[in-house]
């Protein structure tokens, strides 16, 4: 089949590019002019890139017209919690008005195509234990602007199924992780700051934000599997969670990657790090996806720490 994938330049992008080309499928994907290509640096030849502004309609149109998917794979947005505060505005106009375009485009064009959405845990908020394991049907208590964009294109997704019968799948992941991701995220963060210690490019000191939240993580190459058996064998207008179902605390996390890497540091709490409001506790139940695919988190978070932590060495000295 022929899947396009939106954000094919970005952390899951680049990833669900690999597995989708490893199975056999044509791979399209959108990315700006200004996108970094080293993510893509393994299978760019393998794959034909669209530049596209998915701000603009137009552009939209053209790129799925050129493209004709089969699969769509939404990914593209602004997906950094702490930017969200800073930038509440273009975080909510740029992720909702993309999917419009998107959806907008296919009901022009009358493409036969499967969408999956995908969305955040960061849409079930404020949770407390008694609300835990979160399921597709616990209630949606966005504590950021990201989480409040997520939200509305989850329900745009519904919308769009109910009224114009597009068979769009939403996902809910929790927190993934993996090489390549994006340094601003606490998992890259930390490592990168603690190779850089490693090879003598910074003092042994780890700056930190809140180490207490917990916070259900799982592996990106566990979750873009999940993507593919969701916007494959899913239910149209339904939503799925993609999780571990197991609870880390961010101090866990570090902790980890200092057993890791078997150095003597000092920590340090940095106010800048923390949130004006931040979701304290995460962990889902993953089960209806797993009735309706068979998906199941194979790669345990040490090892996906461990890789995250040799992909920061690499870099750091290539």
């Amino acid at each position: 089949m022929k899947a396009l994938i939106t954000g094919i330049t970005g952390f899951a992008g680049s990833h669900l590019a690999e597995f989708l080309l490893a199975d056999g499928h044509e791979v399209f994907g959108t990315r700006r002019v200004r996108s970094p290509m080293e993510n893509l640096s393994a299978v760019a030849d393998k794959l034909t890139l669209i530049d596209c502004e998915l701000s603009d309609a137009s552009a939209v149109r053209d790129a799925l017209k050129a493209a004709q998917p089969d699969l769509i794979f939404h990914l593209a947005a602004q997906s950094f919690v702490p930017a969200s505060w800073v930038y509440p505005g273009y975080t909510l106009f740029n992720n909702i008005g993309a999917q419009l375009n998107i959806f907008e485009a296919v009901r022009e064009l009358k493409l036969d195509v499967r969408i999956l959405v995908a969305c955040s845990s960061e849409e079930y908020g404020r949770a407390e234990e008694k609300d835990l394991p979160l399921t597709e049907d616990s209630p949606l208590r966005p504590l950021s602007p990201y989480g409040v964009s997520k939200v509305a294109q989850d329900m745009l997704a519904y919308q769009y199924h109910e009224s114009y019968g597009l068979k769009t799948i939403r996902t809910r992941a929790f927190n993934h992780t993996g090489p390549r991701r994006g340094e601003v995220f606490v998992t890259s963060n930390f490592a990168r700051q603690i190779a850089e210690i490693e090879l003598g490019k910074r003092k042994p000191v780890v700056h930190v934000g809140n180490l207490s939240a917990q916070r259900d993580f799982t592996d990106v190459r566990d979750v873009v599997k999940a993507y593919y058996l969701a916007c494959t064998q899913g239910e149209p207008g339904e939503v799925y969670n993609v999780c571990s179902g197991k609870s880390v605390t961010i101090q866990e996390i570090l902790d980890t990657l200092l057993e890791l890497s078997q150095r003597e540091v000092e920590v340090v709490v940095d106010t800048a790090r923390m949130r004006p409001s931040d979701v304290q506790l995460l962990r889902g139940d993953a089960s209806k996806l797993a009735d309706a695919t068979g998906w199941h988190p194979t790669i345990d978070l040490r090892q996906t720490l461990g890789d995250l932590l040799a992909y920061w060495r690499e870099r750091l000295t290539g």
